[in-house]
């Protein structure tokens, strides 16, 4: 079989059309059946139908895909390898990251890593696990920045870089604020600012609530940005519930306090991933090295 048309055939199965298939490889649709069908030779099945919308996979199909799927990775990262040695070490950098971290992390390990290679060039992606993951899996991230569970999801490493504290916080001028220790019960009722029901940072609250016999926390905004959140905290009596390190950064913009409440001494492993068996580049290597200092720093920092 010819690699290639195992790639064009991915393809195929991506777009369930053959015309749309062909204008994403830039190629005619005559020449990308012919590639079909000599696939379809050397597999000795038929491994599309025909259906009024375009095509669908025969169950031959599906499970060549599978492995077409795998070998397309394999041989994007022999292209990148091939590339970075070409090159000597320019390279692209491909992170994700969940909301938060690209508020300190993020931004200083960047910046560290121009420096120390100013033809490396960074796209960044933020958004949830649950968009962030896949997207490795499939290859079209290098590395992901996010909290880590206890055991790492198949076929993915994780590097620990620091452990993160979270905590309630309130604007100063709330009526709470005023107070140097409150319980789960002082704040059950309050309504909250919170990322979202698939964040993590919503979890470990939700949790912290459900062990002490308390009702989910009310909710007065959700959105994965960490802007809107601290402004309206800051503004109202909404409480919100983060990293300690964001809301010390935004303390002194916005007037923000820590709440003291006792038994909400949550924190959550933070580290890096990348596939376990796919080529990482040096730029990634050298980015993940420079992580750890910049976490190290961070985690260094006193409350």
């Amino acid at each position: 079989m010819d690699p290639r048309d195992l790639k064009y055939f991915a393809v195929v199965a991506e777009h369930g059309n053959l015309r749309r298939a062909a204008e994403a490889l830039e190629l005619s649709q005559p020449g990308l059946s012919k590639c079909l069908r000599r696939l379809e030779r050397a597999a000795g099945w038929n491994l599309v139908r025909r259906t009024p919308k375009g095509v669908e996979l025969t169950d031959f199909g599906s499970v060549l895909l599978a492995h077409a799927r795998r070998l397309k990775l394999f041989l994007d990262d022999v292209e990148q390898e091939v590339a970075d040695l070409g090159q000597g070490r320019a390279g692209h950098l491909r992170i994700g990251v969940i909301p938060g971290y690209d508020e300190d992390l993020i931004p200083q390990a960047c910046v560290k890593l121009v420096a120390k290679s100013p033809k490396v060039t960074v796209n960044i992606a933020i958004g949830g696990l649950e968009t962030l993951l896949p997207a490795l899996r499939k290859g079209e991230l290098d590395i992901t920045i996010s909290g880590i569970p206890v055991t790492p999801p198949k076929g993915l490493v994780q590097e620990h870089l620091f452990d993160d504290r979270f905590v309630a916080y309130a604007s100063r001028n709330h009526r709470l604020a005023r107070r140097k220790q409150l319980t789960l019960a002082d704040v059950a009722q309050e309504r909250w600012a919170l990322p979202g029901s698939n964040a993590v940072t919503q979890q470990l609250l939700l949790r912290v609530f459900e062990d002490e016999g308390y009702s989910p926390p009310t909710i007065a905004m959700e959105t994965a940005a960490m802007g809107p959140k601290l402004e309206l905290v800051a503004h109202s009596d909404v409480l919100g519930f983060t990293a300690r390190r964001l809301v010390r950064g935004a303390a002194a913009r916005l007037d923000l306090v820590e709440l003291a409440v006792e038994g909400m001494p949550p924190t959550r492993p933070v580290g890096v991933s990348y596939r376990r068996d796919a080529y990482l580049s040096p730029t990634a290597r050298r980015f993940i090295e420079i992580l750890k200092a910049t976490a190290q720093k961070i985690a260094a920092q006193k409350p």
